[in-house]
């Protein structure tokens, strides 16, 4: 069969572009439509034979289909468009046309371009009549949605692939890659991930348990979230270890079930990495001041044996060292940041008073502290534990001790307020001298941090407030219920003792 023949014979308009947009042939019925001579344009390139200005949108319009076609060897169509053309006596026509552009392609690449014309002018002309101008309109519309859904698009992907973490779209069962972008590429050390599954695109993850959970996500339907995951990459030969931030979060179809996978998450190597040198770093200097701890005693112990027969200040100044170092370990857990309020008042009295630390009611909001205030704290809560355990509430088996605090805002800052309170003790006496524990808790940490201490002698039990400021941190305030406290012991009573503060 000829097909030249037959095209040639054809009502329907079709001309030949080479993919220099140069016509190289075309049939009678493209040359009635655009009232052309085949001599006239045969071997002309398209905006030659028919000249648009360009920055128009016939001429881009036209171009970027005609571009598109040539570079990708797909086929595209322009659902209308505005050209006009110049009729036999040089004077332009307005136009209206629908164009089909398929690619005629050799050994794999498009050698040329095969348009299809309809001229629609008449058609568009009666837009007014109702049927038409609906004809035209959807087509409008359906263009101008087309035109902004490739250039969403086409921003979508610029997004995806310049997005700062790692991202990748898995589909199937098998875990296919549909898409990953340049950060995901760069993390896994290799370029062609598309249409791969998983196992076969990095087999080195198989043995780590990942396709385990990408199997439990598209079977569950719930994602799966990892922090600080370790992971084994082979990179270029070596196998390089990393940390990551991820989330395996399943793609969903309309009956609930999993179609893919989308994969988002962050490399987090070097925090990891900083953060467990810093761990090292703390861990050693826990254990060097454990050792000069150690040697202090030792150094007190020596000093103490001539000048301290019965051996009171010995253990006083044991147990203070005591106290020192709890407040010191509840640092280092912490990585020497911050601590809870809650945590330090409870790590310095369980030093101080053991198995008591159930007859204290502690009350407030949750509150962190910098270091320096938490081991002042600690120290002034021991020397509080060692008078109530000598004179105060812990001296009899029905005495109690409740501290609560609050924290008000103060400018850029916070005050804090902390309230400790005796009850059920023996009655209390003012002391007649003032001891070191009592020039602690008054002037020992607070002057340091705006703030002061004082202590009333009721004789129902010993009241001590102190305020402090406390710089404005994030915090979380989680007001405490009732009956958090530890059981309360049986009452019994005491006689009256001198109170005193060490």
């Amino acid at each position: 069969m000829n097909f030249e023949a037959l095209f040639s014979l054809s009502p329907n308009p079709y001309v030949v572009l080479d993919t220099d947009l140069r016509i190289v042939w075309m049939n009678d019925a493209y040359l009635r439509v655009t009232m052309s001579s085949r001599d006239a344009i045969t071997g002309r390139k398209m905006f030659d034979a028919f000249p648009s200005e360009p920055g128009t949108e016939s001429h881009d319009l036209l171009l970027d289909s005609l571009t598109h076609v040539a570079s990708t060897g797909e086929a595209d169509e322009i659902a209308l468009i505005r050209y006009d053309i110049a009729g036999p006596d040089g004077t332009m026509a307005e136009r209206y046309w629908s164009a089909t552009h398929t690619p005629v392609c050799k050994d794999g690449k498009t050698a040329f371009i095969l348009q299809h014309t309809v001229d629609v002018t008449e058609l568009h002309g009666l837009r007014r009549m109702r049927d038409q101008m609906g004809l035209v309109q959807r087509a409008s519309a359906v263009q101008a949605r087309n035109s902004d859904l490739e250039a969403q698009t086409e921003r979508l992907r610029r997004m995806f692939e310049q997005a700062p973490g790692f991202i990748a779209v898995l589909e199937g069962p098998d875990h296919r890659f549909r898409m990953a972008n340049i950060a995901y590429r760069q993390l896994v050390g290799r370029d062609h991930l598309n249409g791969k599954p998983v196992a076969e695109a990095l087999p080195e993850v198989v043995e780590q348990g990942f396709v385990r959970l990408l199997d439990e996500v598209i079977a569950s339907g719930k994602p799966h979230a990892g922090r600080g995951v370790e992971i084994f990459l082979e990179i270029e030969g070596r196998r390089e270890q990393s940390f990551l931030d991820f989330i395996f979060q399943p793609i969903l179809e309309q009956d609930g079930a999993a179609s893919g996978i989308f994969v988002q998450g962050n490399d987090v190597t070097e925090m990891v990495r900083a953060q467990h040198r810093q761990e090292l770093l703390i861990s050693e200097l826990n254990h060097r001041v454990k050792n000069t701890l150690a040697v202090v005693q030792g150094l007190a112990s020596q000093s103490f044996r001539k000048i301290d027969t019965d051996g009171e200040a010995r253990r006083i100044f044991a147990q203070r060292l005591h106290a020192l170092a709890s407040a010191h370990d509840l640092l280092t857990r912490e990585n020497w940041e911050s601590a809870l309020l809650r945590d330090t008042l409870t790590s310095a009295i369980s030093a101080a008073t053991g198995d008591d630390i159930a007859r204290f009611d502690l009350t407030g909001p949750a509150v962190t502290l910098k270091p320096q205030i938490g081991v002042a704290l600690a120290m002034t809560i021991h020397e509080l534990c060692t008078n109530a355990i000598k004179y105060g509430a812990l001296a009899s088996d029905d005495g109690r001790v409740l501290v609560d605090w609050s924290v008000e805002p103060r400018g850029d800052d916070q005050r804090l307020t902390i309230c400790w309170r005796e009850t059920g003790g023996p009655p209390v006496e003012k002391p007649e001298r003032t001891g070191f524990g009592t020039r602690l808790i008054e002037h020992g940490f607070v002057t340091q941090h705006d703030g002061h201490a004082s202590l009333d002698y009721r004789r129902e039990g010993l009241l001590c407030e102190i305020e402090l400021t406390i710089p404005d941190a994030p915090r979380r305030i989680v007001l405490e219920r009732e009956g958090e406290a530890a059981a309360s012991g049986q009452a019994s009573a005491n006689p009256p003792r001198q109170a005193s503060a060490g």
